[in-house]
Order: structure tokens, then C-alpha cells, then sequence
């Protein structure tokens, strides 16, 4: 099985099959709690810092291009402490 991050490119949903997949396999007898949220918090970050840096911090231009209002992002950058990130 390959892992997310190998040098070939797969598509982002086959890249969170295998993170999750491999999540499941390192969990053992483990019981999961909270994947959705953890999930969602690995994602959404990342997803907000790349779209900041492309867009120079333009808080309304990365809002549209996300599909979001500008408020909501606004909310979700402090909810990750992204409130400066402007790619430079």
C-alpha cells in the first residue's frame, strides 16, 4: 500500500483514503474518538494557509475562491491563529 506524501501524485481524496486507512492501521485495539473533527482540523488549515498564500492574504479573494463568505473565513483563520498569513 502507498502512503500519502510518495513522490507520485494521487488525487487529495485518495491521499485522505490512505492518511485515514494508515490512522486505522496505527490505531490497533485502540478505539477511534473524534475522527471527523481531527479530520477536518488536519485539512482545513493547511487548505487556508495555501489559499492565503495564493491570494496574497486578500481575505475576499481567497473567501471566493473557497465559496465562503468573508466572515466565515475570517472565523475559521482565527480558529487556526492564520489571522496574519499573507504568503509573503
Amino acid at each position: 500500500m502507498s502512503t500519502p506524501g510518495e513522490s507520485r501524485r494521487e488525487p487529495l481524496r485518495e491521499c485522505v483514503r490512505l492518511a485515514v486507512e494508515c490512522y486505522f492501521e496505527h490505531l490497533g485495539s485502540h478505539e477511534a474518538c473524534g475522527l471527523y473533527d481531527m479530520v477536518l482540523g488536519e485539512v482545513e488549515a493547511p487548505l487556508l494557509e495555501a489559499v492565503m498564500r495564493h491570494t496574497n492574504g486578500n481575505q475576499s479573494q481567497a473567501a471566493s475562491v473557497l465559496g465562503i463568505n468573508r466572515g466565515t473565513l475570517r472565523t475559521k483563520l482565527k480558529r487556526y491563529g492564520l489571522n496574519g498569513t499573507s504568503g509573503r
